[in-house]
């Protein structure tokens, strides 16, 4: 029997908008993963790839900061947090975070077993006051401890803390000797939409660490995790191995870095996937059945379409998810998005939505 053909990108129109997790890797980083490929070099984080991009991650934040490097943001988050709390202590999250809906309790079993604790605030934002709450509730030894507020940014909304209002929690956790962790699988895009210098988003604002994202970047995976704080990274390699995250041919994972920080192509393509997702959600909102449910800063516009629309579209090729946080779809744009594509998906929705005749 003569072999199947490869796919091509052709089998799955439209795959963009289901998910950033859909584009391969950008120029950048193929091309630096390309050239780390040649010739033999020391194993587990011993090649000049991996001294190189720590050496690009200080430098990016400013600061002397300690990094270690996963393959994939649940292991970056949960073993963040691992380094942060032990059993017996709570973690504050947003309901809607990532490491309350998508990692199947990977943050509990990699700390032993400390309980997420759920805070509201709009926009997929925590409101501090939900901290204070949180805090006060809990004091005695039948709770949980809290010792850790986890933040996402940009969140899983598509919107993202400013600074005031991560200067906001910041003071929260000081009240209560909370460390801050913030989930950055979309680190970029919310410094994209801010435009502001990285340091000012994260430590200068009192973040402990951050799970800075490769994969919904411009890599095909890996995540850095980056202790400010360096104290709560003794002994962390052990616990990178010890989940079977420690890469042995550690450069795969190291070269795409160097590729996205020493070209600027972590922010042009930040931005780009921002500045995509403005240009579907501005055609969306001039379309009759349609309502934009989320004020967008970053690269997901979220909106209700009428059904007959959201099926007429799924029928042409499209995907995109449900979100039933906000009642309604998820439409994520990434780096390789082009205009091309998102006219072509609003021309298909400008047809649905047209009445006959």
């Amino acid at each position: 029997m003569p072999p199947s053909p490869a796919p091509s990108a052709a089998v799955v129109p439209g795959c963009q908008f289901a998910s950033d997790n859909a584009a391969g890797f950008c120029p950048e980083a193929w091309e630096t993963l390309e050239r780390a490929d040649a010739g033999c070099v020391p194993s587990y984080g011993g090649d000049p790839w991996t001294a190189r991009v720590k050496a690009l991650v200080r430098d990016l934040f400013e600061r002397d900061c300690e990094v270690f490097f996963t393959f994939n943001g649940t292991a970056a988050n949960a073993l963040a947090l691992a380094a942060m709390c032990r059993s017996y202590h709570a973690i504050l999250a947003h309901a809607v975070s990532h490491v309350e809906t998508d990692e199947c309790g990977a943050p509990e079993f990699f700390t032993g077993g400390a309980k997420v604790v759920l805070l509201g605030g709009d926009d997929g934002k925590i409101a501090p006051a939900a901290i204070d709450e949180a805090v006060e509730r809990g004091r005695e030894v039948h709770f949980s401890k809290a010792r850790a507020v986890s933040v996402t940014q940009a969140t899983e909304l598509s919107t993202v803390y400013r600074v005031d209002e991560l200067a906001a929690v910041r003071e929260a956790c000081a009240r209560h000797g909370l460390l801050l962790h913030m989930d950055g699988a979309r680190f970029a895009n919310a410094v994209a939409a801010l435009g502001v210098a990285p340091r000012a988003i994260t430590w200068e604002a009192g973040v402990d660490v951050l799970c800075l994202g490769g994969t919904k970047n411009g890599m095909g995976l890996g995540e850095a995790v980056v202790f400010f704080e360096r104290a709560l990274a003794e002994e962390f390699a052990w616990r990178v191995k010890q989940a079977g995250q420690l890469a042995s041919k550690m450069r795969y994972l190291a070269a795409p870095w160097v590729g996205l920080l020493e070209s600027g192509a972590w922010l042009t393509n930040a931005a780009h996937a921002n500045a995509a997702a403005a240009r579907l959600e501005a055609g969306l909102a001039a379309l009759a059945g349609v309502d934009i449910l989320v004020r967008r800063d970053a690269n997901a516009v979220f909106a209700r379409l009428a059904p007959a629309l959201a099926a007429g579209l799924r029928a042409r090729g499209w995907r995109f998810y449900d979100f039933p946080a906000v009642g309604g779809c998820r439409l994520m744009c990434s780096w390789a998005t082009t205009d091309a594509e998102v006219d072509a998906f609003l021309a298909d929705a400008r047809a649905l939505a047209a009445p006959p005749g």
